[in-house]
């Protein structure tokens, strides 16, 4: 059978020659139909092939990128904002929080349900958020905060803090690195190590004051210190509800241990209110203070803020500022505007998320932060942004202090009150490390360190020159407010741009004129060393208890907490 095959197969191609050779054109035309007919069946099935392979491929990336998230239940409505899945989840899911916040404190008010059960709630129900978001990643939190714990047990109070803080922060390096580098580099959506960056402040933070409370003595502690100082270990599920609280799992912000503990015992002010303060809120408060008007101020300023971002951050692209033809064509005055505007449509995404963050916290019923001389309220106590006092801001000093706060409060009681050299250095380089594995990260707080010195020796030799007279002191800070707006924004591209490559070409069209002179500056202007600065301020501070001895007890900052 397959030989009578064979063989008609080569009769006929005989048969084929000896009609060429009879008919010419006509043959040359069968040949050539039949050699299309061979050729276009090899491309039909390399083509079919290739749409199998490209099919498996798209189905192996959507698998992958369906374990990478959370949810998909609300892809409807991602492509209907033609947002990513995982922005609209975790925006669902704060807004989920802040509804859970208000039945948290309305039905498990603390004078009627037991801590235990306040804390499981708040646990699980953040458990549950974060699962929700970031999927099967979410375990990195149960993880990074169960080998902490095990450390703090293991290694005693005397080194808990050293152990915990390396070993947290190694952790979420590693999740970055791993982000960055294997999964996806550049993505701006959402993603699983910003929770862990609030979860290793709590960790780091929590473990410091244990050591203050536990291994330190009374009288080296500083008065925060004091203040924040833990006296016992916390129970398993109290850290676990510190860590992963569904008030804070998601976008922060960072508290204390201390206040986290008292606001779910039900008395937010036991360990700030000290004697005749105390006894002054006391009177003040007659009945629990109600957070729902300024809920609804921060939540219809966060959405304000998201409105404005998504109507102005394509208007001013941030890449822009390093395009050939912008820097070519465009003069430097017009490049000066553009970089401001830039950057300034950046900030309300965070405006936007972090205010949220701080409503979903404040309609729980934490965040109390004591009340005005007038008697008002104030919900301020947790709160990581100040808006106007960062776009008014007319010193370096100024804008840290009131963007993204509860940061700035764990590096400075972490690390810038503890390092015994250095400070403003080891302080900048622990936060690029916290922030992330980007290029962009480091060239920013690199830059940051040598623009802080410049602005603190002018701030210490220039400033008092100007505050003879008012008008002298208005001109001043216009000139400073320009200067500390067009500083923040060239040392924050690096942090947009997050490349390295990019970032050199920006400050090389800029000639790298504010590093130089920043150096510069730090260099001509003489600032006295921070040890002799606190002995200045110790002296005076022992000068006015004796002058106003009256007084001496409503101080409650330290001479460290002072400086700048």
């Amino acid at each position: 059978m397959c030989g009578e095959c064979k063989g008609g197969g080569r009769r006929s191609e005989k048969e084929e020659e000896e009609q060429e050779e009879e008919g010419g054109g006509r043959s040359i035309s069968s040949r050539t139909n039949r050699h299309k007919r061979t050729i276009g069946g090899s491309r039909s099935l390399r083509h079919n092939r290739r749409i199998s392979r490209g099919a498996v491929a798209m189905a192996a990336e959507d698998s992958r990128s369906t374990a990478c998230t959370g949810s998909s239940l609300l892809q409807p409505v991602s492509e209907i904002t033609n947002l990513p899945l995982d922005q609209v989840n975790f925006v669902v899911c704060q807004l989920c929080a802040l509804l859970s916040a208000f039945s948290f404190r309305l039905f498990l008010h603390p004078s009627r349900t037991s801590p235990v059960i306040r804390h499981l709630v708040a646990t699980l129900l953040g458990l549950y958020f974060a699962l929700f978001c970031f999927g099967w990643y979410a375990l990195h939190f149960l993880l990074q905060s169960g080998l902490t714990y095990g450390i703090m047990i293991i290694t005693g109070v005397e080194h808990m803090h050293k152990y915990c803080l390396l070993v947290a922060l190694s952790y979420l390096s590693l999740c970055q690195i791993t982000r960055v580098y294997v999964f996806d580099y550049g993505m701006y959506s959402a993603d699983f190590t910003g929770p862990m960056m609030v979860i290793t402040q709590k960790i780091t933070s929590l473990a410091f004051e244990i050591h203050d409370g536990m291994a330190r003595k009374e009288e080296s502690l500083t008065p925060g210190q004091k203040m924040l100082a833990i006296r016992r270990m916390p129970s398993l599920l109290e850290y676990f509800s510190y860590n992963c609280n569904f008030m804070g799992i998601l976008a922060g912000p960072t508290s204390s241990y201390n206040d986290y503990i008292a606001f779910i015992e039900g008395d937010p002010r036991r360990h700030r209110d000290q004697g005749a303060d105390r006894k002054s809120s006391g009177r003040l408060r007659k009945s629990e203070p109600s957070p729902n008007t300024e809920v609804v101020r921060k939540v219809a300023s966060s959405f304000f803020c998201l409105l404005v971002f998504l109507s102005v951050c394509k208007v001013f692209p941030v890449e822009q500022n390093i395009d050939d033809d912008f820097i070519a064509n465009t003069p430097f005055y017009g490049q000066v505007v553009y970089l401001y505007l830039s950057m300034l449509t950046t900030r309300p995404k965070y405006y936007f998320v972090w205010t949220l963050a701080d409503a979903i916290n404040n309609a729980a019923g934490f965040g109390f932060n004591g009340y005005d001389s007038d008697g008002s309220p104030r919900w301020d106590l947790i709160s990581n942004l100040r808006i106007l006092n960062i776009e008014l801001a007319t010193s370096f000093k100024v804008f840290l202090d009131n963007w993204n706060i509860q940061t700035a409060h764990w590096l400075k009681r972490v690390c810038y009150e503890r390092c015994p050299y250095h400070p403003t250095a080891a302080t900048f380089i622990l936060s690029a490390m916290w922030h992330g594995a980007y290029p962009g990260y480091y060239l920013t707080f690199l830059t940051g360190i040598v623009i802080t010195l410049a602005a603190r020796a002018v701030r210490h030799n220039v400033r008092p020159h100007f505050l003879k007279s008012p008008t002298h002191k208005r001109v001043y800070d216009v000139i400073t407010w320009a200067a500390t707006q067009i500083a923040i924004c060239y040392t924050v591209v690096p942090f947009v741009l997050l490349s390295v490559g990019p970032s050199i070409k920006f400050y090389r069209s800029w000639y790298f004129g504010l590093h130089i002179g920043c150096v510069l500056l730090a260099l001509a202007l003489p600032v006295k060393p921070r040890h002799l600065r606190l002995k200045e301020q110790q002296k005076n501070l022992l000068q006015e208890r004796v002058q106003h001895p009256e007084e001496a007890g409503d101080s409650n900052c330290s001479p460290k907490e002072k400086d700048t």
